[in-house]
């Protein structure tokens, strides 16, 4: 396959707004596959040897070694679509049989994405942020909860110094001070917190609490008089609290800087295209909002009843 081809794929995906594309590995053929807001879809089936010349084109793009096709690598290139930079992260690896496998993942600007259905929410968490401490953002893999948090700390106005804690970094602002964490380099979350708390940010990014490493960054970061916006894996917004109790933060310690936590979901709206709902729980509001907000999702004829029914669970 030529450039060419490599170009217009990508394109298509970009025009998709695809978060991820698979060539994967299965008998003779590669299945092509792709992730979007709204799941996981197939969409092409390659023979094998067309599917190997595709992926060590996207190789060489992104320096890595085309020769290796076993063991683990990663790379990384800024692709261009209508002069608008997006750039892409590769990872390859080969299975039992010495087939390799590549994910492609595209990391857009904020400016690309989504909008919230109902703003006033948007604005609810600029008041809160003022607050500062720790504010959360929950929902599955592919919520948009690293663009929410991003579009908040752009919104907060351009006399913010924003530096961002990541592994990896998921979506390009030039106008933030992004790190990325390289355990082997010795960039680890605490050592970037550290230097980080000297470079005096007013608003910190950590990307994401996966354990109780980061968890306790997160919240020294917090009580330390910062503006800390994170994501977490849970699935409500009650039940965010647990899940940080069970990475370690004690009751008391999350007493003192969790200000709050927005779950949220991307729901296809019925003129088309995706947008945020989010469930905004407070320290002092312990109740969960969502039925109240589909429903009045469905009132101002943004989403269908259908599509209240599917996500009513969250």
């Amino acid at each position: 396959m030529t450039i060419l081809t490599v170009k217009r794929l990508l394109d298509d995906c970009i025009e998709k707004q695809v978060s991820d594309l698979y060539f994967l590995p299965c008998q003779q053929v590669y299945q092509l596959r792709y992730r979007d807001a709204t799941g996981l879809h197939d969409w092409h089936v390659l023979k094998a040897e067309q599917a190997q010349r595709f992926c060590n084109q996207l190789k060489f793009q992104a320096q890595m070694a085309i020769s290796e096709t076993r063991r683990p690598q990663l790379g990384s290139q800024q692709y261009s679509y209508q002069q608008v930079p997006v750039f892409l992260r590769l990872s390859t690896v080969g299975n039992f049989q010495n087939a390799e496998s590549l994910v492609v993942r595209f990391i857009y600007s904020v400016q690309e994405a989504f909008h919230f259905i109902f703003p006033s929410q948007l604005q609810q968490l600029q008041q809160l942020a003022l607050k500062r401490g720790l504010l959360v953002f929950s929902g599955p893999t592919g919520s948009g909860k690293t663009t929410s948090l991003y579009r908040l700390a752009e919104s907060l106005g351009h006399d913010q110094v924003v530096m961002t804690i990541e592994d990896p970094v998921e979506i390009y602002q030039p106008h933030f001070l992004q790190l990325q964490v390289n355990d082997q380099a010795g960039m680890t979350y605490q050592s970037l917190l550290k230097v980080g708390l000297r470079q005096r940010p007013d608003i910190f990014i950590i990307g994401e609490i996966r354990d109780e490493n980061t968890a306790a960054v997160a919240a020294r970061a917090a009580l330390s008089g910062h503006l800390v916006l994170s994501t977490v894996h849970a699935q409500s917004a009650l039940r965010v609290r647990q899940r940080l109790q069970d990475l370690g933060l004690r009751e008391t310690i999350l007493a003192n800087c969790l200000t709050a936590v927005c779950y949220q979901r991307l729901l296809p709206l019925t003129h088309g295209g995706l947008a945020a709902l989010c469930d905004i729980v407070t320290p002092t509001g312990h109740t969960s909002q969502w039925s109240q907000l589909l429903e009045r999702a469905v009132q101002t004829h943004q989403i269908t009843k259908a599509t209240a029914s599917a996500f009513a669970a969250g």
